[in-house]
């Protein structure tokens, strides 16, 4: 009963993305349109900062029940605030669709293949960090996860700036590749930096964390320009399904690398994955324009 109940909220949590990604898209024009999606995209880092200072003192005080009554509580809160504030445009134009079915659409194809391999250097960071710096470094549980927040808000502050940074230079694949070769450089650093002081790791786990959670907002904005209005919210649902099958890939396969070599090839091996992201995302540079939706 508890996994059908976790399998559910998963699902049903998976929506929000989507539909508050369409939703932010059809109030603001081309020369905002990378600054404002950056800001929702925003929501995922603040929330895992959150988790991380506020779930391990809240098991430690009272167990999983406070833990998962804490998380049913900020779900319904949020969905209150968002049956308050949250409206469509009004608007006379007929939503029609601009692009084929976004199964169809091959240009959205190359930011989902780009995205898909941005991921592996996030989900490798963002995922194992807390671990690496416990089981590794003798961090306490409560230092390691201080990491994982600050990486968090690294990545806010990344994802604003990086948005607004598209807006300005009129482009989105520009910042988006640009992006991909700073995540690998970052990791890496990391990566020769696995067994240096903690003064010099610590920073650099922070610097390759938040970048690696920098491309989001990117990605997401240049699949719904690229899809139209009337596709917009089945194109960010449709990234959003294969980010989250390839994270279900990339999470075991890096876990089973690490036990199988070591950390710093695990880390190497998901430094280069984003190479591959800047490859692939080659043909469409100057493709998607800041270009009105629709």
């Amino acid at each position: 009963m508890l996994f059908a109940l976790l399998a559910l909220a998963g699902a049903a949590g998976a929506s929000v993305n989507s539909a508050s990604g369409r939703a932010v898209l059809h109030w603001f024009g081309p020369d905002e349109r990378g600054l404002a999606l950056g800001v929702r995209q925003t929501a995922i880092p603040l929330g895992a900062g959150v988790a991380a200072l506020v779930l391990p003192p809240l098991v430690a005080a009272g167990g999983l029940d406070a833990a998962f009554a804490f998380l049913g509580g900020v779900c319904i809160a949020g969905a209150a605030a968002g049956g308050v504030v949250i409206r469509d445009r009004p608007t006379h134009e007929p939503l029609q669709p601009s692009a084929p079915s976004a199964l169809r659409d091959r240009r959205i194809w190359g930011p989902r293949l780009g995205s898909s391999l941005y991921l592996v250097p996030q989900i490798a960071v963002t995922g194992f960090v807390v671990l690496f710096l416990h089981d590794v470094r003798g961090l306490s549980p409560a230092e390691a996860a201080a990491v994982l927040a600050a990486i968090q808000l690294a990545a806010v502050a990344l994802r604003i700036a990086s948005g607004r940074w598209s807006d300005v230079l009129g482009d989105r694949l520009v910042p988006l590749r640009r992006t991909g070769l700073a995540i690998a450089a970052a990791v890496a650093l990391t990566t020769a930096l696995t067994s240096a002081p903690l003064e010099l790791l610590v920073p650099s786990f922070v610097a390759a964390g938040g970048l690696s959670m920098a491309w989001n907002g990117l990605a997401f904005t240049a699949a719904a320009e690229l899809a139209g209005l009337g596709r917009s919210g089945a194109a960010i649902g449709l990234q959003q399904t294969i980010l989250a099958l390839v994270g279900t890939l990339v999470a075991p396969a890096f876990a089973a690398t690490v036990d199988a070599t070591s950390w710093r090839t695990g880390f190497a091996l998901a430094a280069l994955a984003p190479l591959g992201g800047w490859w692939a995302l080659r043909a469409l540079t100057g493709a998607v324009e800041t270009r009105a939706v629709g």
